[in-house]
């Protein structure tokens, strides 16, 4: 048997610490009791599990993998599954703590929750992925359910895996349970829209960021940093609404091209080689280099740590849209404040998938479904009001877009955690 470890992170800084330290910092500005924020610096619950799984060849591999809950004060725990070979515990909680922020600013009733596999899916077989996800789903089942965690897809994870939760919950529960995970495939209780939300949800703060600044999308010049399910979306978006995506990057490298991409013909690249290397009509460009080109609109849609105080001072962007979660670290999020680029923070950028989650999660527990412009627009409704409320915030407290984000989504909590009181 090959026990599978969590190897070494490639990230800077310990991302759990930044998370607490992003909230010592929201409690000086909105002066929160810090008796609250002992509290919430804290996660709830964290699970670690062994996944043994018989590979396709006849070994068995024990993969690690974790589901942390963060904080439910204001309704049962959200947040995704990430299968990636770089997976740290303190990941994970810095993850759970961020969606429970996330929701907060939504202002949806869930908290905040995350788990991960250390795993590489792209070198596993769909027979391999399905196995591990069936027995991570049973090590894992007393700790999520409709009304206690819901999980959902992120980097790694896609509604094939959500697919097998769901069958592996509800088999052991012997009926089927809708409401235990989403982003599930339509034809079981998935709902219209929530595949392209994240997307669609930066979509809507880009454009209310740019009226800000008396401009519209059309003509803006934009970076997209990972062509995954939200950097591929988001970039179609801009490009249908008139921007020019003049550069974009997977894991596998980036292309360039300073009169625009051809992002329908980029997407088609990417789903029939894997990559978009080798893209027609564009040269490479390391992600390094992506980063610090001369744009509008730069989106990081990848991991976390990618902006830091290396690269921070050659960021040229007048708009930074952080469709992943924590990609950049705090300290190179002072120095493009101080050069006056604005930020718009994973929590309110990226909201758009856990927005959508909660329409697809109350469809299924009414067994009722909507249509797709009614999701939308609903998406719309919610992301444009977080927006406005955190630029009215900023501009009330003479702060950052993240600490206005930050800071209403934790009074929020810590209203909820005050009026429930502390058990027993």
């Amino acid at each position: 048997m090959t026990i599978v470890e969590a190897p070494v992170s490639h990230l800077h800084e310990n991302p759990f610490e930044l998370a607490q330290d992003q909230l010592r910092k929201v409690a000086d500005v909105f002066q929160i009791d810090q008796n609250l924020i002992e509290v919430l610096r804290q996660c709830k619950k964290a699970v670690v599990c062994s996944i043994p799984v018989v590979m396709d060849n006849g070994s068995v591999q024990a993969f690690e993998g974790y589901r942390v809950t963060h904080n439910i004060a204001r309704g049962p725990s959200k947040g995704g599954i990430r299968y990636h070979p770089d997976v740290t515990l303190d990941e994970v909680k810095a993850l759970s703590m961020w969606m429970t922020w996330k929701c907060a600013l939504m202002n949806i009733p869930f908290g905040g929750a995350k788990g991960e596999i250390a795993c590489d899916p792209k070198k596993m077989s769909q027979m391999e992925l399905q196995k591990m996800t069936r027995r991570y789903t049973t090590e894992i089942i007393n700790e999520i359910g409709p009304e206690k965690d819901i999980p959902a897809p992120d980097v790694g994870t896609d509604g094939a895996v959500m697919a097998w939760i769901f069958d592996t919950y509800s088999m052991n529960k012997g009926h089927s349970v809708l409401g235990v995970v989403t982003g599930k495939p339509l034809n079981i209780g998935g709902s219209l829209g929530r595949l392209e939300a994240t997307a669609r949800g930066a979509l809507y703060c880009i454009r209310e960021a740019v009226r800000k600044q008396e401009a519209t999308i059309a003509g803006q010049r934009v970076v997209i940093e990972g062509f995954g399910n939200v950097g591929s979306f988001l970039a179609k978006f801009l490009a249908e609404e008139g921007a020019t995506v003049i550069a974009a990057s997977d894991s596998s490298g980036g292309v360039y091209n300073a009169n625009g991409i051809d992002v329908d013909q980029a997407i088609a690249h990417k789903q029939e080689t894997g990559a978009l290397t080798g893209l027609n009509g564009t040269e490479a460009i390391t992600d390094e280099e992506l980063l610090v080109l001369d744009c509008d609109v730069l989106a990081p849609c990848a991991l976390e740590q990618v902006i830091t105080t290396e690269n921070a001072d050659k960021i040229k962007a007048r708009i930074v849209c952080e469709g992943a979660n924590g990609p950049t670290t705090p300290a190179a999020d002072e120095i493009l404040e101080d050069r006056g680029v604005l930020v718009l923070p994973d929590v309110l950028a990226n909201a758009g998938g856990v927005v959508v989650s909660y329409f697809e999660w109350v469809q299924g527990l009414q067994e009722y479904f909507w249509k797709e412009d009614e999701v939308n627009a609903r998406l719309n409704d919610i992301s444009t009001r977080a927006f406005n409320e955190t630029w009215a915030t900023r501009e009330v407290r003479g702060t950052s877009m993240r600490m206005a984000a930050y800071g209403l989504a934790v009074q929020r909590v810590s209203e909820a955690t005050t009026t429930r009181g502390l058990y027993p």
